[in-house]
């Protein structure tokens, strides 16, 4: 073998050498060595993650996460934080938690047991349930209302898995419309071209805020399943979760976070100051009370 050759062999195995080392980092451990952090937040889900008129990321799960960085540096004692913000959507979001782009996604990911075999959640931030938007004169009152109607729902969320599978079980008597985000699933209501939505309530009532005429929209119907939203990152991750799960303790024992739902849930938000007026359910209370990291679904 010829010295350039040896000489290949041995940069290859240093390139190698180097990306498992990379693979096998920890979060944490990366984090101290770059003082960087990539955070995914969603860009249209009010109140949770958004963008709001100066295209500057805000809401309730993206507040959350700031306080959390804040216990991520004093737990690495670093003197800065720098923060990359990577935007996510239901569909890319948990392999860029996966493949590392991401470090933490805390929008508004339901924490299920088949989303627990691809990644890890903090402890739960929010309580939904599962219910219908609709034109308050439809005379849609639940989901027994929807035969011969027509029901849009965002692709890939758990609202779709199960309305696919309610449609199935009830002889598939409504037709389903499946978009790539909730705003296209709203302009679809708007625009007549469906007669209900079907998400998480409180994503509703953030849908129904941004209307031109919030009063002309309901949510109704029994919830088809309740839900918990976690943070996500990535499976395995233990030390980095610990650190999450712990800021996420203090800020709901010390009532924090119950003041960050009313800035986000009982004010006016931006971008056009409305109010959603919709105060934290027993639910809700329960976890703040006792945190957990417990799937609902």
């Amino acid at each position: 073998m010829s010295f350039r050759s040896r000489l290949g062999l041995l940069l290859l195995g240093l390139l190698l050498g180097a990306a498992v080392r990379a693979q096998d980092m920890d979060t944490l451990e990366r984090i101290a060595q770059t003082g960087t952090i990539s955070l995914g937040h969603r860009e249209g889900s009010v109140p949770f993650s958004y963008y709001d008129d100066r295209k500057q990321v805000v809401g309730y799960s993206h507040e959350l996460m700031l306080r959390v960085l804040d216990a991520i540096k004093a737990e690495l004692k670093l003197p800065a934080l720098t923060i990359r913000l990577v935007p996510v959507t239901t569909q890319n979001r948990i392999p860029l938690v996966q493949n590392g782009t991401v470090d933490l996604e805390c929008a508004a990911t339901s924490h299920t047991v088949e989303r627990e075999r691809l990644v890890s959640f903090s402890h739960s931030i929010f309580v939904v349930g599962l219910r219908l938007l609709v034109h308050k004169d439809s005379g849609i009152r639940d989901f027994a209302d929807l035969a011969g109607r027509t029901v849009a729902v965002t692709g890939g969320t758990t609202s779709e898995r199960l309305l696919h599978t309610y449609n199935e079980r009830h002889g598939r008597r409504l037709q389903i419309r499946v978009t790539r985000d909730q705003s296209a699933t709203f302009r679809l209501l708007q625009e007549g071209k469906a007669d209900a939505v079907m998400h998480d309530d409180a994503l509703l009532y953030g849908e129904r805020a941004k209307a031109p005429r919030p009063e002309d929209w309901i949510v109704v119907g029994t919830p088809m399943a309740s839900e918990v939203y976690g943070c996500m990152l990535r499976r395995g991750d233990t030390a980095f979760k610990q650190v999450v799960d712990r800021a996420l303790e203090r800020l709901m024992h010390s009532g924090e976070a119950r003041q960050i739902y009313t800035r986000w849930f009982q004010r006016p938000i931006p971008p056009k100051g409305l109010n959603l007026g919709w105060p934290p359910s027993e639910a809700l209370l329960e976890l703040y009370r006792h945190p957990n990291d417990r799937p609902l679904g």
